[in-house]
C-alpha cells in the first residue's frame, strides 16, 4: 500500500472524527426537553434531580444506564427505562411505588407498596386514602425493608390487584382471624373475604362491588366473598350469585 493511500485514509478518518466531534459538541445536541411517561407524583424537576441530569448538558455525555441506576436508587420509583432521543430529548418510562396499605409497627406505622416494600414510616397515624391493616403489629422493619409477615403479604397481594382509583374506598382490612378476614369500606360496610385464598378472584369481585357502589341505589348490609358463590345481603333482602 502506497504512503499516499495511507495518508489519504488517515485524513479521511480524521475528517470523520472531526464531524462526529462537531456533532457531539454541537449546541444542537444538548439536553433541552424531558418526556416522561407513567409518573404520578414525581414531576419533571424532581426526576431530573434524581437522575442527576441538567438541562443544557451534552446529550451524548448523558449515559442512559447511569440515569436508570440513579432513578432506581430512589425508593419512590419501582422501575425505570431511559432513552435518548435526538437531537435534544431524554425520554423516561417510570413506574412509581404507590402505597396500598398502612400497617402498625413497634414504633408507629408503615406504608407498603404492592410488592411489600416499606416506602414510608411515621409515629402517628395520618389520614390517608389507603386501607389500614388491623389485627397485626410488625417489628424491626424500616424504610426500604421488605415485609416478612405471611398474612400481610396476602393482604398486599389482594389490595395490589384493585384499581388504585378504587382502593381508597376501603378503609380497613382486619386479619385478626386469618380464616375470617374482613375488609371494610369507608362507609363501614363489611366485605367478608374469609381465608385469603383465590386472591385474584376475590380482588376482582371486590373491585366490581366497589364500582357498583358508586351507582347503586340499594342499601347493602354486607357482602360475603368467602364462598365460591358471592353473597350480598341487602337491607331488605338477600341476593346470591350476583
Amino acid at each position: 500500500m502506497s504512503s499516499r493511500r495511507v495518508l489519504k485514509g488517515a485524513f479521511y478518518l480524521l475528517g470523520i472524527a472531526a464531524v462526529i466531534a462537531g456533532l457531539i459538541y454541537s449546541p444542537l445536541f444538548t439536553f433541552q426537553q424531558l418526556v416522561v411517561h407513567g409518573n404520578i407524583h414525581l414531576d419533571e424537576a424532581e426526576l431530573c434531580e434524581i437522575a442527576r441530569i441538567q438541562y443544557g448538558a451534552r446529550l451524548f455525555e448523558l449515559k442512559t444506564d447511569a440515569m436508570t441506576a440513579n432513578l432506581l436508587r430512589d425508593l419512590r420509583i419501582e422501575s425505570a427505562v431511559v432513552r435518548r432521543q435526538l437531537p435534544n430529548k431524554i425520554e423516561m418510562d417510570i413506574v412509581e411505588r404507590i402505597p396500598v396499605a398502612t400497617v402498625a409497627c413497634d414504633y408507629g406505622y408503615l406504608d407498603f407498596d404492592r410488592q411489600g416494600k416499606v416506602i414510608a414510616s411515621y409515629r402517628s397515624l395520618k389520614g390517608a386514602d389507603i386501607p389500614i391493616v388491623t389485627g397485626v403489629k410488625l417489628r424491626d422493619l424500616y424504610i426500604g425493608d421488605d415485609n416478612n409477615n405471611v398474612q400481610v403479604a396476602k393482604v398486599l397481594l389482594f389490595l395490589g390487584k384493585i384499581d388504585p382509583a378504587d382502593i381508597g374506598q376501603i378503609s380497613e382490612v382486619n386479619i385478626t382471624v386469618p380464616s375470617a378476614v374482613v375488609a371494610y369500606t369507608k362507609t363501614a360496610l363489611p366485605i367478608r373475604l374469609g381465608e385469603l385464598e383465590r386472591i385474584p378472584e376475590k380482588a376482582g369481585l371486590t373491585q366490581d362491588f366497589l364500582q357498583d357502589q358508586k351507582t347503586t341505589r340499594h342499601t347493602v348490609e354486607y357482602v360475603d366473598f368467602s364462598y365460591d358463590a358471592p353473597f350480598i345481603k341487602l337491607a331488605d333482602k338477600t341476593t346470591e350469585g350476583k
